[in-house]
């Protein structure tokens, strides 16, 4: 399968940002069990296939909640260097230790000792817990938490709006019509 147009786009505005972490931070909006919407930044990390990317979550979060209900999701990513917008709208995929242990582990030994501590706090979204031990690194060799999720969006639909022309351009891809691009007023 040929990488698809909006990717090879995306890559060029990725790659415009430099390594500024907040080049990776998107926005997940999902719905929470009482139909009210959601959003949070979550951080991209990385690929899965040509229409597939790859989020971090933990299972005991109200987001894991809400996505075994409703799996449907949009994404914006916002990349201010290159002055371009990407929403890319799906359905998301939960992989576990359980469900997939290749992928979760996988997974979980890409992330740096920093970013491993964060599954080893308590229980998110909870009352704060003065005493509770908050690490700040988890070594690589400590196994995969049972509350690790590698969340999969397998896009369906994205849309790019560049800001860098008059008037903005706005197109968009979709899955069923093989990513053929459709330009849309702004």
């Amino acid at each position: 399968m040929t990488i698809p147009a909006w990717r090879q786009l995306l890559r060029g505005a990725r790659q415009r940002e430099g390594r500024a972490a907040a080049a990776r931070w998107v926005q997940l909006a999902t719905v929470a069990a009482d139909g009210h919407p959601r959003v949070r930044t979550v951080v991209f990390r990385g690929w899965a296939g040509d229409d597939q990317l790859d989020l971090y979550s933990d299972s005991r979060s109200s987001k894991a909640e809400e996505l075994s209900i409703q799996p449907n999701v949009e994404v914006c990513w916002l990349l201010p260097k290159a002055r371009q917008q990407y929403r890319f709208r799906g359905v998301i995929q939960m992989l576990s230790v359980e469900s997939d242990p290749k992928q979760a582990n996988q997974a979980w030994s890409s992330l740096t000792d920093g970013g491993r501590c964060l599954w080893h706090w308590p229980r998110p979204g909870r009352p704060f817990e003065a005493d509770a031990f908050f690490p700040e690194a988890v070594a690589a060799a400590e196994p995969t938490p049972p509350h690790f999720l590698v969340l999969r969006l397998n896009l369906h639909r994205v849309e790019l709006l560049d800001l860098n022309q008059h008037p903005h351009q706005r197109t968009l891809w979709c899955l069923e019509d093989t990513w053929k691009s459709q330009r849309l007023n702004p």
